[in-house]
């Protein structure tokens, strides 16, 4: 497909170097392709976002980002209400919004060819405020797990976030929580409260296992206020999504979710939103990407 052309926003620093191999395989593959291709590598998220939306307004055909789900949320907020693809070559910790669309996570070479020959698939995304986030936005317990986790560079994957659950237990507390699903009023003392597009956030945990990508609503686990002990025993589950039975958990869906909880903060793929309250919208087909057919 000579004359067409992609651009391939990377993280140098993920995955120990992963993304930029795996950025390189991916312009090597699109060169021998007849595509021509332009690698952008910005100073912070700040410059790599402003760099992404350039690319896109330049009429690139496909934004490609090499990385883990950071790297994918600054990719989201380029291309997200546009025509222009996103295609994913996950080489970070979590890759859970490459997870929730199959792409693959252990073969570089079949994600990267993904943008070549990968179908266009359009999905729902979850936006907050003026950010946009394509699986889970958390609040309580599992913010603060995300927060420590993010501050830790040592173990990689899930067995950091483990780790995280581990610190945050000692501090464990109920919060208490309002909420509006569509207009419905729910309060009550909660540990946490997960909002999402996608199942899985923290590398591979099933969180909001009724999420769907194409539904056009969100997915909303509440966790009840639990003890350490009992938390214990139902965090493991979240990785099959087999928490949702526990008689401590409840489940919800809702095209517009509203979450408030005094000192609470939310996170949306892994970064930071914000202070609650939130108010949660799912936006239906809010962007392309490219998937295995």
């Amino acid at each position: 497909m000579t004359g067409r052309r992609a651009a391939v926003l990377v993280n140098p620093a993920a995955g120990r170097g992963a993304a930029r191999r795996a950025a390189d395989e991916a312009v090597r593959g699109l060169s021998s392709a007849g595509w021509q291709t332009g690698v952008v590598i910005g100073k912070d998220a700040d410059d790599s976002l402003a760099g992404a939306r350039e690319c896109v307004a330049s009429g690139v055909d496909v934004l490609a980002v090499a990385g883990g789900d950071g790297m994918v949320s600054i990719g989201l907020q380029a291309v997200a209400g546009t025509d222009t693809p996103l295609a994913v070559i996950p080489a970070g910790t979590g890759n859970d919004f490459a997870r929730s669309l199959g792409i693959p996570r252990d073969d570089t070479a079949a994600a990267a060819r993904l943008i070549v020959e990968g179908v266009r698939r359009y999905v729902d995304l979850g936006r907050c405020g003026d950010r946009w986030f394509g699986t889970v936005l958390t609040s309580g317990f599992d913010s603060l797990v995300t927060h420590r986790a993010n501050s830790m560079s040592w173990p990689r994957g899930r067995a950091r976030y483990n780790l995280a659950i581990l610190a945050e237990l000692a501090k464990l507390r109920p919060l208490p929580f309002s909420l509006r699903l569509d207009g419905r009023t729910v309060e009550l003392d909660a540990t946490l409260v997960a909002v999402g597009n996608a199942p899985y956030y923290g590398g591979g945990m099933k969180m909001c296992p009724e999420a769907d990508l194409d539904s056009g609503q969100l997915a909303v686990t509440v966790v009840e206020a639990v003890g350490r002990t009992e938390l214990v025993k139902v965090f493991p589950r979240v990785y099959k999504g087999a928490h949702t039975t526990h008689p401590r958990v409840r489940t919800y869906t809702a095209r517009t979710v509203e979450i408030d909880s005094p000192g609470v903060f939310g996170y949306a793929d892994g970064e930071l939103v914000g202070d609650l309250p939130a108010q949660v919208t799912c936006v239906p087909r809010a962007v392309a990407v490219m998937t295995p057919g």
